[in-house]
């Protein structure tokens, strides 16, 4: 399984996920069509599917664009998300197949918009598996609360996405790294594992280098809105539970200027 960034727009990203033994690809948020089919035939690879994580338009945006490039292309979305140029919709638990070896499971991570899903792919050649997360699941953070609640982020975050295997590769639908840690140090000064991060963070960036992928594991370290669950995590914002701090954070973090 290989898995190829495609920088778009401003900081989007879209992503090529490659069966690499019949060559076949799925597109996840093509909003440049393309960029990604150029990527797509430096590699020698034929794009079969959209993976659309959510109606945002930079995200769905490019939908119809790709279904007129590549004529009877299926294009997944979320059943609840009015995503423009889906042929397919699907639901939690929903599961794809791509080429020979690649599974792709559906997950259901609905607040930053009513349907969003994530994608949770795995490959029988045995490598860590991977999830599109979108705009649920940033690295060292989350996407606002546009169409639900914390309840719902929490659910999504903690409960669905961090449930899957620590090793998993997470691919998230931005460049907000650098960004988002420095918001995370301003929360937790003393996490050093995070300003190790944020200085990798920088380095990749003044060469021009993606910082995806992240990790589940990583997340549940440097990524304040998944260590909610921690005593001394709720503390710091006087809360009684995860979902009340999950909530603060997410309010401090509307408000932060950085």
């Amino acid at each position: 399984m290989k898995i190829i960034p495609v920088p778009c727009l401003e900081d989007n990203y879209a992503y090529l996920i490659v069966d690499e033994s019949t060559k076949k690809a799925a597109a996840v948020d093509p909003v440049e069509p393309e960029k990604v089919l150029k990527a797509a035939s430096e590699v020698g690879a034929s794009v079969d599917c959209v993976l659309t994580t959510h109606h945002h338009w930079d995200h769905a945006g490019g939908n119809e664009k790709m279904k007129l490039q590549v004529p009877g292309i299926k294009v997944f979305g979320g059943s609840l998300d009015n995503v423009k140029g889906c042929t397919d919709q699907v639901e939690n638990g929903t599961k794809l197949s791509l080429g020979k070896d690649i599974e792709i499971l559906c997950l259901h991570t609905p607040c930053h918009t009513k349907g969003h899903i994530s994608y949770y792919v795995t490959s029988k050649e045995g490598e860590d598996p991977a999830v599109f997360t979108g705009d649920t699941l940033f690295i060292a953070g989350c996407g606002r609360f546009f169409e639900g609640t914390a309840e719902q982020m929490y659910q999504s975050l903690i409960v669905t996405l961090g449930s899957l295997p620590k090793s998993t590769r997470v691919y998230c639908g931005h460049e907000y790294t650098v960004k988002s840690l420095k918001f995370m140090l301003t929360l937790e000064p003393e996490n050093e594992k995070t300003k190790q991060k944020l200085e990798w963070a920088e380095k990749q960036r003044e060469a021009n280098q993606p910082t995806v992928p992240s990790t589940i594991g990583d997340e549940f370290e440097i990524n304040t809105f998944m260590r909610v669950d921690l005593p001394e995590i709720q503390a710091k914002f006087s809360a009684k539970s995860p979902v009340e701090a999950l909530r603060e954070v997410r309010k401090i973090k509307d408000n932060w200027k950085g």
